[in-house]
């Protein structure tokens, strides 16, 4: 398989969330879409796998949280996640509650398990109940689609779409006593992305042995430098939620903080998710560039976790970038009101290599050269506050004209 190479990893280029010991996956079109795409799919693992999940901190949580917070909750295990698209199933009622829980019934009986090692995740419209008489033939059909291979994982990541323009996934491999364990995650994400968690669904297969409690601290730790630090519109959804599983089935010694390898296992699951973070960045709806903001010298990680994504989740930073205007009075602006400290006479701002501000003192710099920077695909902000060692970088994208065109439509 190709493979880029990392000191503690290697990324396998055309690995996905099948690569891992246990995991089929695979997908189809039920109708929940106009569309003939696929709006159906599942993640299936042969034997109970440790499961964790992260979810979203909107007050209003659609349906399938509640399912599969039970789910995993019940005893730390999946055998399976079945997700839908093209319906959220949120402020749908005890109907949509009904549905939800007929959801992971339905399949777990498909395939031979206990309904309570089924998580269900959907995505879509808000306030619209599911068309069940569609969903029911997809799930009774969704068994034979499964496979153990990329097309499988293909068709997954395709019924997980909604006004994503591409799908997200990758997977990376190491070696942990003597054993070659996988980590691979797709993802959704385009749209209604400012997390708090994270605005999206994620998912994420390894075939390594560790326990649900250490994977579930893992998962959390993770969403917290990589997820939570992405922004597209400054929306956080009702749906969201990023899920793990882990079959063991690599052979690898228990994995917990205590391990040898267990760094180097944290690094590989960070890779994946911040991966997936920034796809999900680039693909924010309408975006035509990446925006990466790093802050140092912050007096904490916490300062610059809240000023990288004051910065990122600017309106106006955002239409800067857009028109590849080197406007660093909108980033300072931002930097500014993030409610975190800041002295106003040591900051310094960089567009990429370019210095447009040193000790908050304007730069004479080429404009041509700024606006040719700009006009790039990934657009590298760095603020440094020459305050303390707290560091942190966030991720979005530029907000275009067809942000409101697809967001004025969504429904039709």
């Amino acid at each position: 398989m190709g493979q880029e190479n990392h000191s503690l990893f290697s990324v396998v280029a055309d690995g996905s969330i099948t690569t891992p010991m246990g995991f089929t996956a695979g997908g189809l079109h039920c109708g929940l879409k106009k569309s003939t795409r696929h709006d159906l799919g599942a993640i299936v693992c042969e034997v109970p796998a440790a499961a964790a999940g992260v979810y979203t901190t909107n007050v209003f949580q659609a349906a399938p949280l509640q399912v599969t917070r039970e789910s995993i909750g019940s005893g730390g295990k999946l055998r399976a996640v079945l997700v839908n698209s093209g319906n959220a199933n949120a402020c749908t009622g005890k109907q949509g509650e009904a549905d939800a829980y007929e959801m992971r019934a339905r399949f777990a009986e498909a395939i031979g398990v206990s309904a309570d090692h089924v998580a269900v995740a959907s995505t879509g419209v808000i306030g619209e109940l599911l068309k069940m008489d569609k969903v029911r033939n997809g799930i009774d059909d969704l068994p034979g689609r499964l496979a153990g291979d990329r097309t499988g994982a293909d068709h997954f990541c395709q019924a997980i779409l909604t006004t994503d323009l591409v799908q997200k996934m990758v997977c990376v491999e190491l070696e942990i006593d003597g054993k070659r364990v996988s980590v691979a995650g797709a993802a959704k994400g385009s749209g209604m992305i400012h997390p708090n968690m994270a605005t999206m669904l994620g998912f994420v297969t390894t075939d390594a042995a560790i326990g649900s409690e250490a994977l579930q601290q893992l998962l959390r730790q993770t969403t917290d430098l990589t997820f939570n630090m992405i922004t597209v519109d400054g929306d956080t959804s009702t749906n969201d939620m990023l899920v793990a599983m882990a079959s063991g089935l690599a052979g690898n010694n228990e994995l917990t903080p205590k391990h040898a390898s267990w760094e180097a296992y944290a690094a590989a699951v960070r890779y994946v998710c911040e991966a997936l973070a920034k796809a999900i960045a680039r693909d924010g709806e309408g975006a035509t560039k990446l925006v990466e903001v790093q802050v140092r010298g912050a007096v904490s990680d916490e300062a610059a976790q809240a000023i990288a994504k004051t910065v990122i989740g600017s309106s106006l930073v955002k239409s800067a970038v857009f028109g590849a205007d080197a406007n660093w009075g909108r980033i300072i602006a931002a930097v500014g009101r993030a409610g975190q400290p800041v002295n106003p006479e040591t900051v310094d701002i960089r567009l990429g290599d370019i210095i447009t501000l040193e000790q908050s003192r304007p730069v004479a710099f080429d404009e041509a050269a700024a606006l040719e920077y700009l006009k790039g695909d990934t657009v590298v902000i760095l603020v440094d506050l020459h305050m303390a060692s707290g560091q942190a970088t966030a991720w979005g994208c530029d907000l275009t004209y067809d942000y409101v065109r697809i967001n004025a439509a969504y429904r039709t």
